[in-house]
């Protein structure tokens, strides 16, 4: 049984998750380079949906100066994110999901990896609120969903190149389409178009695509 909402139980995740998610450490990779380039003598972090703590275990490897909070709806993913992380001090953790958060203009950075597809749209535009709530005034929201294409026939096509890629990462064909019938029943892509939207109308005052790649796309916004 597991014990989230990813494809995986905590114990398989990070074992598994680069066999489905084409090109993952570079959602990281991304992620760490652009909060480097903000140039903050000292970062107050969130990362919500952390899952295992992979993000957070590079975010504190890169940063000397950084206090990381992590928020997961998932004990489980917690229980292994605290396990990963026992050498660090300056880590908070907190059972919650995104729009469960309670946090008023507290942090420099959040980030939400792959967080937020499985929350249909008025819970997704509640969970993107209590991120930017938790954000002080300039501070950078840094998002990576998967996606969904701008037009049908794009979107199959992209669909077909994902299932090649699954199948070519070891996913018997049994296997593959039960990670495409997720699509719709388990997770809700939306478009960049609408992720966009859907930033600017939460009142972020700028709005970019940080990366895009398959099915998956990240965004970055300053409050």
């Amino acid at each position: 049984m597991k014990d989230n909402l990813s494809s995986y139980t905590s114990n398989d995740y990070d074992s598994r998750i680069n066999s489905v998610l084409p090109y993952y450490a570079e959602f990281h990779n991304q992620i760490l380079d652009l909060a480097e380039c903000l140039g903050l003598s000292r970062i107050n972090w969130l990362d919500t949906g952390c899952g295992t703590g992979n993000l957070a275990q590079k975010v504190l490897k890169k940063f000397d100066t950084v206090d990381l909070t992590l928020c997961d709806p998932s004990e489980a993913m917690l229980e292994k994110s605290k396990d990963k992380l026992k050498e660090y001090k300056n880590v908070k953790y907190v059972n919650l999901a995104s729009q469960q958060l309670g946090f008023d203009n507290e942090f420099d950075i959040v980030t939400a990896v792959q967080a937020h597809h499985y929350l249909d749209r008025n819970q997704r535009a509640n969970a993107t609120k209590k991120c930017f709530d938790a954000l002080k005034d300039g501070g950078v929201y840094i998002t990576f969903e998967n996606i969904s294409l701008s037009c049908n026939e794009c979107d199959e096509l992209g669909m077909r190149r994902w299932k090649k890629y699954l199948l070519e990462h070891g996913k018997s064909e049994e296997e593959a389409e039960s990670h495409i019938k997720r699509r719709g029943t388990e997770v809700f892509p939306v478009t960049i178009e609408e992720h966009i939207s859907l930033l600017k109308k939460t009142g972020f005052k700028a709005v970019e695509i940080l990366w895009m790649s398959y099915m998956q796309a990240g965004f970055w916004a300053i409050k």
